[in-house]
């Protein structure tokens, strides 16, 4: 009996998290950068968290750790959501459908709910952050949901080498 998809689908979005993670450390040491690189990026994602729990006093150190508390927990989370789509239409439609969702959250919910400006005013490097880190994450969440799968393409392989033979 293979692992059920919803595990499946947490254990893909944990691995696109920790992907966007070193996606984020990769470029700021490329770049040199010590400042954040998006909005995703800094503390943004933390004082959205705190204005919904209504968490007063919190210093940019707090706000920056509960947007990595954030990151990993909606980041696994959201892994869910490939996996439904993945349910209900094949690769790479469901990866283009989740990505396009990520990207459609992140460029409506920081101006809303973090106040930011509207992507149309980001800087182009910000929203190149932003575009290649949530494709990074995209992309790893369908490899690892699809390697994971009973019918994904390992086990593909394996049914048509058993065939040949």
């Amino acid at each position: 009996m293979g692992m059920p998809w919803v595990v499946r689908s947490v254990i893909a979005g944990a691995a696109g998290t920790a992907v966007m993670t070193l996606a984020y450390e990769v470029e700021r040491r490329v770049r040199h950068r010590t400042t954040s690189l998006d909005y995703d990026d800094s503390d943004v994602p933390g004082v959205i968290v705190a204005n919904i729990l209504d968490l007063k006093g919190l210093t940019t150190e707090e706000d920056l750790e509960l947007g990595e508390l954030l990151r990993w927990t909606y980041g696994s989370a959201f892994g869910i959501w490939h996996g439904i789509l993945r349910r209900v239409m094949p690769e790479p439609y469901a990866a283009a459908a989740f990505g396009t969702t990520l990207l459609g959250a992140t460029f409506t919910a920081f101006p809303l709910l973090g106040r930011t400006p509207p992507p149309w005013k980001w800087p182009p490097d910000v929203i190149a952050t932003a575009v290649g880190t949530h494709v990074a994450y995209t992309v790893t969440v369908a490899v690892v949901d699809d390697a994971l799968a009973p019918t994904g393409r390992r086990a593909r392989r394996a049914a048509r080498r058993s065939v040949e033979a």
